[in-house]
């Protein structure tokens, strides 16, 4: 795993906290002809910026087998970040519905790796408005999607990842979290050119895993450039990792700490690891290495990701059935594998015909809590309210400590 980024604290933390606001209704108790003069002031005026935004490019008339209904507006395509180069990353914005709020704020949702999709993951796996459907042509609705309170970007980063592309070849081996974190920031501003609506906006980033790098050193980058150049002000609000990967050797620690505890290892390899591994040395041992290989050769056949998770015994597509985000189906990469290849859907993606592909809580056994905990004990913040549960209707959804200037769970 690439690690070219040092360990830093994040510069800035926020909790987001979404909510709902209600529309409020016009009610007109003056003569009819004042009704219908306003009443034509507020049609035209809505429909001069609809037509504004919708003469982008980038919009998507609607995707291949979403189904119906759908009462939001989506974009997809290519932003230069480096003309010299060919480098361009490939976005898919989800607006919120018409219904919902005009100020709801704009999030960037990134995925980790290094060199996993944002789309494939973040869209079509875990928080965008649809998931694909068992027979990898068709959509259904998440209805925990974040865009019924936000404007999401979903970001393929870096070049090389997804649909996102380099004319020049030696960018792919040259990549890291630095040249990640600019090409970043050069996507943003060049969007903001884009989608001038979103310049005042209040902007937040989100991501996982190795998130825990690109998350806080595009923020710092985002704070230098607002403070220090000319380049268009990002209105950044916040930060939220989830599962972070912040540094290497805690979280290897952490995730052999969690096999133990979870009884997926043996006493003997549990021991053995803390006896012989160091893994803040770039040196690994023999005996770690044993130790190590015999640890995941216990684990047997599991998904890393989530270890009481069925695995998927047949990626075969399926017609006929239609998926629910209350029963998530173990072969869904494969689905959304076979639905972005589809030729029309990357037409309608705005994206260039190519062969696209892929690349925690604490059934999360890749960056499990128990790293988490580690790194967080590292940034030494203080904490201002011990671990308590939180509540969802009624019914304990999670954990979560409060420490200094922010909140994490």
């Amino acid at each position: 795993m690439e690690l070219t980024a040092t360990i830093m604290k994040p510069v800035l933390y926020s909790c987001l906290l979404f909510s709902f606001w209600l529309l409020s209704f016009l009610s007109f108790c003056e003569a009819a002809d004042r009704q219908g003069e306003i009443l034509h002031k507020l049609l035209t005026s809505g429909r001069s910026e609809k037509s504004r935004i919708s003469s982008s490019p980038d919009e998507i008339d609607a995707l291949p087998g979403q189904p119906d209904g759908v009462d939001f507006d989506q974009y997809a395509g290519y932003v230069t970040v480096d003309q010299k180069a060919g480098r361009a990353l490939f976005y898919y914005l989800v607006e919120s519905p018409p219904n919902s709020s005009s100020n709801n704020p704009l999030i960037l949702s990134l995925n980790g790796g290094p060199g996993c999709s944002s789309l494939g993951y973040g869209a079509m796996s875990e928080l965008g408005p649809f998931r694909v459907n068992s027979d990898g042509q068709t959509l259904f609705r998440n209805d925990f999607a974040w865009n019924n309170v936000a404007n999401v970007i979903f970001l393929e980063s870096p070049a090389g990842v997804g649909f996102s592309y380099s004319n020049t070849s030696s960018d792919y081996d040259n990549a890291g979290d630095t040249t990640t974190a600019i090409d970043t920031y050069t996507f943003l501003v060049n969007w903001l050119e884009r989608f001038t609506q979103y310049k005042s906006r209040a902007f937040f980033i989100a991501g996982e895993s190795y998130a825990g790098h690109y998350v806080p050193q595009l923020a710092s980058t985002i704070l230098y450039n607002n403070e220090n150049t000319n380049q268009t002000v990002i209105n950044l609000k916040g930060i939220a990792v989830g599962n972070g990967l912040l540094d290497e050797a805690i979280t290897l620690r952490g995730i052999y700490d969690n096999f133990w505890t979870h009884a997926l290892n043996s006493d003997e390899t549990y021991k053995g690891i803390h006896k012989y591994c160091d893994f803040a040395n770039d040196t690994v041992s023999e005996k770690c290495f044993d130790f190590t290989g015999q640890a995941d050769d216990e684990i047997g056949d599991i998904d890393i990701y989530n270890i009481y998770a069925a695995i998927c015994l047949d990626s075969s597509l399926k017609n006929g059935s239609h998926g629910s985000v209350h029963d998530f189906d173990p072969c869904t990469d494969y689905f959304v594998e076979n639905y972005l290849n589809i030729p029309e859907v990357q037409n309608a993606l705005h994206a260039n015909q190519t062969e696209w592909t892929h690349c925690s809580g604490d059934k999360d056994g890749r960056v499990p809590v128990a790293a988490t905990r580690y790194s967080l004990n590292v940034l030494k913040l203080g904490v201002k309210k011990g671990w308590h549960a939180w509540y969802s209707e009624k019914e304990v959804g999670g954990y979560v400590v409060k420490e200094d200037w922010h909140w994490l769970q």
